[in-house]
């Protein structure tokens, strides 16, 4: 399936646009404030030493120093490993015998500041790259956890031998096997060793030319992320709208990754790049609940804390032979759109995906046959069940990054995220028992009553005579005024 990626680059934020057959399929979007630390790698200049907390505070430059403790360092992590290999455990040198106020030290960011606290550091370097993560101190080869067990010592032995090869004065260094490197080949994964060595030599170079408190290495922008973890067989074309970017890029893409740069095109077009396939419209789409189909039947889609689900509907579409044919159908047409609205919103976790009940089984073969054809399409990793008891299919999708909406929206201040509010009647209902619930307590002269127009206007027309009713109850007079900067349910009783 032929693949287009679209950059849209402008100075504050950073938009990549997977296109396949003509539609959206993946959205990456970078903001320059938000970009964190974690990952980044300077030179720190010790500028504090604390024994009895056994850690250190380091100077990279930033506004707060940042905070090194005694289980990151390289002799504690190497004490670890020398333990998890069933050797007696090591002792734990004390910080002070290690470090000094003064020292200059290579040290990674593991943790952004948050608050009033700083960064937290190791001094482990690890690097990540598209199917790998190179740890140059060290000679450990593992595999992540999440490979099944059976066949992470086979693809341990072939991560070995891939590292010899090549490897400058016979020192590997380590290597972790990420878990979408599963299913790579040797060419892929020798490619990926290279341009983590390759990254791994320029961090050494820097960290001898540049004074304490520098940048020695940052994590990949979203561009260069680009070439490294988007590009692939089926790319035809990577267009980018920004000459200046389209410059770093080539010459980024020259020195690691020379079969992707000879894609990358600059986009000269007098229309905004994302117009070019509707984007910003399908991105707003995106972040609605209801997905419209073609045939005229329609997917809604609930992100929750706990779960994704998402619930098939026929709608207006009757256009089958039968009412079988008819759900048939739409569960096939809602199995492809399923799964690109999951690569599209980015949902990851658990997700449920509840299709229009089918009494015949060739028919739930077959739609559950399309929605895994259709999901491996998908770069993340996912695992689909069956059919369940209920009829319903559930699957997983690994979280990569933040969906889509937790990126791009923040709760509603009104409603706290609950996507309702309480009616104008029900809140009138609960004013006038607070009311009743303060006359019992207080002796005011009067209640005045401050809420949004529209549930002063219910109380004065249509409950205008339980309200009258109240104030004779209480035998106080009860006014009422409008705050137009009120939400629906916020309002306030003032005892005058």
């Amino acid at each position: 399936m032929q693949q287009d990626i679209l950059i849209n680059w402008s100075p504050q934020e950073t938009r990549v646009a997977v296109v396949e057959t003509g539609a959206v399929q993946e959205l990456h979007v970078e903001r320059t404030l938000e970009r964190g630390l974690v990952g980044n790698v300077y030179l720190g200049r010790v500028a504090r030493v604390l024994p009895g907390m056994q850690s250190a505070f380091i100077d990279i430059g930033l506004e707060r120093a940042a905070f090194l403790h005694v289980a990151d360092l390289m002799s504690s992590v190497a004490a670890r490993h020398t333990e998890s290999d069933g050797n007696a455990p090591a002792a734990v040198i004390p910080i002070e015998k290690q470090v000094f106020e003064g020292q200059s030290l290579m040290v990674q960011v593991i943790k952004d500041p948050i608050g009033t606290k700083g960064a937290r550091l190791s001094s482990q370097i690890s690097i990540a790259g598209r199917l790998l993560v190179f740890l140059p101190q060290d000679q450990h080869i593992g595999v992540s956890q999440k490979i099944p067990l059976e066949q992470r010592e086979a693809l341990r032995r072939r991560l070995q031998k891939l590292a010899e090869e090549g490897a400058p004065n016979g020192q590997t260094g380590g290597f972790i096997l990420r878990t979408n490197g599963e299913d790579s080949s040797d060419a892929e994964l020798s490619e990926d060793i290279a341009y983590l060595r390759k990254t791994w030599a320029r961090i050494k170079d820097a960290s001898v030319r540049l004074p304490p408190m520098s940048l020695l290495h940052q994590d990949l922008s979203l561009l260069q992320r680009v070439l490294r973890d988007l590009v692939g067989e089926t790319t035809q074309t990577i267009r980018i709208d920004s000459g200046e970017q389209f410059q770093k890029l080539r010459e980024f893409g020259a020195e690691f990754m020379p079969a992707a740069t000879e894609k990358l095109q600059l986009y000269k077009g007098e229309r905004p790049i994302f117009d070019l396939y509707g984007i910003d419209d399908e991105v707003a789409r995106a972040l609605g609940r209801r997905v419209d189909l073609k045939s005229g039947g329609y997917l809604i889609v609930d992100q929750t804390e706990a779960l994704t689900t998402v619930d098939v509907n026929t709608g207006g579409y009757v256009g089958a032979r039968n009412f079988d044919e008819t759900i048939f159908k739409t569960n096939l047409e809602a199995a492809g759109a399923i799964a690109r609205q999951l690569r599209l919103r980015n949902l990851g976790g658990i997700i449920v995906a509840d299709f229009i009940d089918m009494i015949r089984e060739d028919h739930r073969e077959a739609v559950l046959a399309e929605f895994r054809k259709q999901l491996s399409r998908d770069r993340v990793k996912t695992m689909v069940s069956g059919f369940s008891a209920l009829g319903l299919v559930e699957m997983t999708r690994k979280r990569t990054r933040e969906s889509l909406a937790h990126m791009l929206c923040e709760p509603c201040p009104v409603c706290q995220g609950k996507g309702s509010v309480k009616t104008a009647r029900t809140v009138s209902y609960d004013i006038l028992r607070e009311i009743l619930r303060e006359a019992r307590q207080f002796n005011p002269r009067e209640f005045r009553v401050i809420a949004s127009s529209a549930v002063i206007d219910v109380l004065l027309d249509e409950e205008s005579q339980h309200l009258a009713g109240l104030s004779d109850f209480i035998a106080k007079p009860i006014s009422l005024q409008v705050e137009s900067g009120m939400g629906p349910e916020q309002y306030d009783i003032v005892l005058l």
